[in-house]
């Protein structure tokens, strides 16, 4: 059994982005995610709210996301608008409990992922808000959801069994609040009617692109923190079973940013597949909580590598349209041919849009951001933790921490302390820090630990990330420093696409893009020297054309070829490694700036 060390979430009262992170989240409000209620059917017409459009996972998901921004940005507009929102779900429930827009007839066939979801969202509401209904409203919901399910009259199918753990969100908030013994047999009930993923490990190491909610990877790596939500309400022992899922997973399926394939199921070890926006937040947020569980450092650092790399990646900079799948190899988005050269996902599903190929990440990606922002710090009894290195402030009970940062596109921290009695401090330090310096002196490589007295107190850190060459499969590299990757930026044109289809309209900002590569992307490393220049975050913290740090790499074009029978996207491993041209600098960017980029690429022989 493994010691774990708990940590706790501070609240959006408490904890207040700066800095990247804020302008970050001032995008984010500005674009998509803050505009989605008055832009898009599924949302601003929804049957959660008294609609005739989608009432099943998309008003949850956005709310989900949602609520935290407009707390963090204490945005009076948009919460006013997340309560309209709450108000509506709340006054529309049954005298039962029951709170989804299913009439009672129908109960049995609907999918009762909806009740486990907004479950997780109203506690999220409530941990913003501080509204004193809600803990009541979780109550009766999941008491109902107890009742229906031990009764027989329902029970778990579809996505509510692949993702039986999400409702432990709640319920762990549920039992530490009341504490009554039907919590736990919920729990008993849900994972013994829920899906067993031990089942499936076999099925992971060979792709069969075939629809499979086993190997679907937005169910995959939710479930990577199952046992640590559920073990202790479950009264079971923590094993580590993320460890041991995700080593195959990544075995098997695993991308350059530390992610996995999956367009939509697992799609094998090829930089030239897709990964699912979804699959992306859900990652972060199941490595937020296991962090937040168990302690363990090597969460946090993995969070750091998907937040950074993959969730800009896929995002516009204006944050008005999204990818439903990104590729690491990405050297065009534009339509493709039928069949896609995705395993299940269509021809459109990597182009930039409102909802390109299905519209589930257009209201999940919202909680990325957000709930990245709330990581920054936790707690445990006394004491107080930078699990991220974000530019934040916090303030709680007597005591202000301010962190100024560019981090990741620098590694310099500095803490100024306002406090009102002593405390213990830690300060997360990733395992690949080189020369780490607190206050000017060199310290060996390890979390820091340190008694912080009443008054005012002033904390310099400092580390090295030297630029390197990874390893990956196939005989390709990534060029890493930190917890950022680089690619070879491609520049493109843009072609905008306005349209209605299914009643849903697309006009900018909020229309389709295709990406058309303009510049060349065959590339292969002809060497391992890099130089490394540092510009901070600007405006645009993942700007394209004013990237916060980048790296000069000498390289050589090379024969990389295409992938069968498609013109817009490349093989797989290039078709010849012999260079076509003499060596050339080229600048890489941080791959979260990069829309079109050339990523795992391989090191010629000199």
């Amino acid at each position: 059994m493994k010691t774990l060390n708990k940590w706790n979430f501070y609240t959006s009262k408490e904890l207040k982005p700066r800095g990247w992170i804020r302008r970050q989240l001032e995008i984010q409000a500005a674009g998509l995610s803050g505009n989605l209620h008055k832009i898009w059917p599924d949302v601003r017409d929804s049957a959660w709210i008294g609609g005739n459009r989608e009432g099943w996972e998309r008003v949850p998901y956005w709310l989900d996301g949602f609520i935290p921004l407009a707390y963090l940005l204490e945005n009076d507009e948009l919460i006013a608008a997340a309560k309209e929102y709450i108000d509506a779900i709340i006054s529309a429930r049954e005298d039962d409990g029951w709170i989804c827009p299913c009439k009672k007839e129908k109960r049995a066939h609907y999918d009762t992922w909806a009740v486990q979801l907004i479950s997780k969202t109203l506690k999220v509401y409530y941990d913003c808000s501080g509204d004193e209904r809600i803990p009541q409203v979780i109550y009766s919901i999941l008491r109902n959801y107890y009742e229906l399910l031990k009764s027989g009259e329902i029970r778990l199918f579809g996505w509510a069994a692949y993702r039986w753990f999400e409702t432990f969100i709640a319920l762990n908030f549920l039992y530490e609040r009341y504490g009554e013994d039907w919590i736990k047999d919920l729990a008993v009930i849900l994972k013994k009617q829920g899906y067993d993923y031990s089942a499936a490990v076999e099925s992971w190491k060979k792709p069969r692109h075939l629809w499979l909610r086993k190997t679907h990877i937005v169910n995959l790596v939710m479930m990577l923190k199952s046992e640590a939500v559920s073990h202790s309400l479950l009264g079971e022992k923590y094993t580590d079973l993320a460890e041991k899922f995700r080593t195959v997973l990544d075995r098997y399926n695993g991308t350059a940013f530390e992610g996995f394939t999956g367009d939509e199921v697992l799609s094998g070890i090829d930089p030239s597949r897709g990964t699912e926006l979804c699959s992306v937040v859900e990652q972060m947020y199941s490595y937020e909580e296991l962090f937040a569980h168990t302690g363990d450092n090597k969460w946090a650092e993995r969070l750091e590598v998907i937040a950074f790399n993959a969730l800009p990646a896929t995002l516009s900079e204006d944050m008005w349209v999204h990818q439903y799948v990104q590729m690491v190899n990405q050297i065009a988005c534009e339509r493709t041919g039928v069949p896609a050269p995705f395993s299940t996902n269509g021809p459109e599903a990597h182009l930039f849009g409102l909802q390109p190929n299905f519209g589930c990440c257009t209201a999940n990606f919202s909680q990325g951001w957000p709930k990245l922002a709330l990581s920054a710090f936790m707690h445990s009894e006394s004491r107080i933790i930078n699990s991220v290195f974000l530019p934040s402030e916090l303030k709680t009970r007597g005591i202000t921490v301010t962190l100024d940062t560019d981090y990741p596109f620098e590694n310099k921290m500095r803490y100024t302390v306002e406090s009102e009695r002593e405390f213990d401090f830690v300060i997360r330090i990733p395992s690949f820090a080189q020369n780490l310096r607190v206050n000017g002196e060199e310290k060996e490589t390890a979390d820091i630990e340190m008694k912080i007295p009443a008054g005012h107190t002033v904390i310099d850190v400092s580390f090295e990330a030297e630029p390197y060459l990874a390893e990956r499969p196939a005989g390709l590299r990534v060029l890493r420093a930190g917890s950022l990757l680089f690619s070879v930026p491609i520049g493109y044109k843009k072609k905008m696409h306005e349209y209605t289809r299914f009643g849903v309209e697309r006009r900018f900002p909020y229309c389709d893009y295709q990406l058309i590569p303009q510049t060349p992307w065959n590339y292969a490393f002809s060497g391992e020297e890099f130089v490394i220049e540092r510009a901070g975050a600007g405006a645009v913290p993942f700007s394209a054309e004013n990237p916060p740090v980048r790296i000069r790499a000498k390289m050589q074009k090379i024969d990389w070829g295409y992938k069968f029978p498609y013109k817009t996207v490349c093989r797989k491993t290039p078709k010849s490694r012999e260079p076509l041209s003499e060596p050339e600098e080229i600048i890489l960017c941080p791959y979260g700036s990069a829309k079109l980029r050339m990523t795992e690429m391989p090191l010629l022989k000199p």
